[in-house]
């Protein structure tokens, strides 16, 4: 009667056209009207708890920092700082592309910001030397995806609020499988550049080391700010909220000196992420209801006793609930997927013996595949309008299945090691 109960409540909800906040909010009301005699006025306590929480505060800060990068054309020398070094590599640029992602992501936090930042900048040059237009966007929307793994990361950051794991230990376990899934990135197009060199002319001409040093040298502000927003949570000097106000007061001050940052286009990034922190904000608010109603009623705990009994081994019940991630991220962005669905998968994988560091890192490179999964990926949308709808969304989904295919990997790779996640967290902390 209770998953009668909670999936019509969410059909009508969802027929209806109401925002998916609101959804989730009144399907949990419903259920705590319902099965426990009224008791709505819990939803109250959990919504004061959950956004009185201060871990949560950062994620605003961490956004409007992306923004203000996003706004100041600061990618542009990101860019050209790193497209020498991979000049005469078997796929020249589309290195770029995947090089300057994992920078951008370092500081941005979000995929979508990191996949238009990086785009905007990489499609035009790279249209004008005569790469081929689908690899290119290929690229940028895998790559753009390392935003949402690379500390910070807006998917640690709501993961960790809403769990109570450690954010200094889920960024520190966000590093390696980030660089590994870059690596094994450039390690695809090198391959495919090999076996189709017309995809991405060769760059034949030598480029004196000390121009690529001095190359390097001009992004020298990037990397202290990531020093200074990373080092300070690892270091114990501040916690996420003070670095990720630290970072946004670093990020201003870079932008205006090094970039093109001017007060318009503050505030015209200030304007940007009230807009979306409103919106992760509000599908917040209608999960926690529901998670409220979901614990109140030991849901989480029946469906952990009812696979307990089914006889199904730890790695079937991972596969399964991947699965559900993957037919879900489909119609779901990846951060309203993960808040929607945390209330009975981190008590479910915790309960089967799986580290709560390990999860959060599992469930960030489920939603990135979402990000580049039709018909919501948000980095399918992004990168198609860039190409100002010249290369559609059908196309761009198409060109990054390959990428899509090397996450899955990825996730085997990791579940086979875990230690790849764990080894930096459970070193530093």
């Amino acid at each position: 009667m209770f998953w009668t109960t909670l999936i019509g409540v969410m059909v009508f909800c969802a027929s209806t056209g109401v925002a998916l906040g609101a959804a989730l909010g009144l399907t949990g009301l419903v259920l705590l009207h319902v099965y426990s005699n009224g008791a709505t006025s819990l939803a109250v306590d959990a919504i004061w708890s959950v956004f009185n929480s201060f871990t949560l505060s950062a994620v605003p800060l961490f956004i409007l920092l992306g923004e203000i990068l996003l706004h100041s054309g600061v990618s542009n020398r990101a860019y050209s700082a790193f497209a020498p070094l991979f000049r005469r590599v078997p796929g020249g640029l589309l290195h770029t592309n995947i090089a300057v992602c994992t920078l951008f992501g370092a500081v941005s936090g979000s995929s979508m910001s990191t996949a238009a930042a990086v785009g905007s900048v990489a499609y035009p040059e790279m249209v004008r030397r005569g790469y081929d237009k689908d690899v290119i966007v290929g690229s940028l929307a895998g790559g753009g995806t390392l935003g949402l793994l690379i500390p910070p990361s807006l998917s640690f950051l709501i993961y960790g609020a809403l769990t109570e794991t450690s954010i200094g230990r889920l960024f520190m376990a966000g590093i390696l499988p980030g660089l590994m899934i870059g690596l094994m990135f450039m390690g695809y197009i090198l391959v495919k550049a090999l076996r189709h060199p017309q995809i991405a002319p060769r760059d034949e001409s030598g480029l004196p080391l000390r121009d690529i040093l001095r190359g390097f040298s001009q992004v020298w502000p990037l990397l202290i700010l990531i020093v200074a927003v990373i080092g300070s949570i690892i270091g114990g000097i501040a916690t996420p909220t003070e670095a990720a106000g630290l970072g946004v007061v670093l990020a201003a001050v870079i932008s205006f000196l090094w970039g093109d940052l001017t007060l318009r286009k503050l505030l015209n990034a200030i304007f940007h992420s009230t807009l979306l922190f409103a919106a992760i904000g509000f599908v917040v608010l209608g999960a926690t209801i529901l998670a409220q109603s979901v614990s109140i009623l030991g849901i989480p705990q029946q469906i952990l006793n009812a696979v307990a009994s089914s006889g199904l081994g730890q790695y079937s019940i991972l596969l399964i609930v991947v699965l559900i991630y993957l037919v879900l991220g489909c119609f779901f962005d990846g951060l309203s997927l993960m808040i929607m669905t945390l209330p009975v998968v981190f008590p479910l994988l915790t309960g089967l013996g799986y580290d709560p560091v390990w999860v959060g890192v599992l469930i960030t490179i489920v939603i990135e595949i979402g990000q580049v999964t039709p018909p919501v990926g948000l980095n399918l949308s992004v990168l198609s309008s860039l190409t100002k709808n010249e290369i559609s969304l059908g196309r761009v989904a198409t060109a990054t299945v390959p990428y899509w295919l090397i996450h899955l990997f990825a996730l085997g790779v990791l579940t086979a090691f875990p230690v790849i996640a764990l080894w930096l967290p459970n070193l530093l902390f």
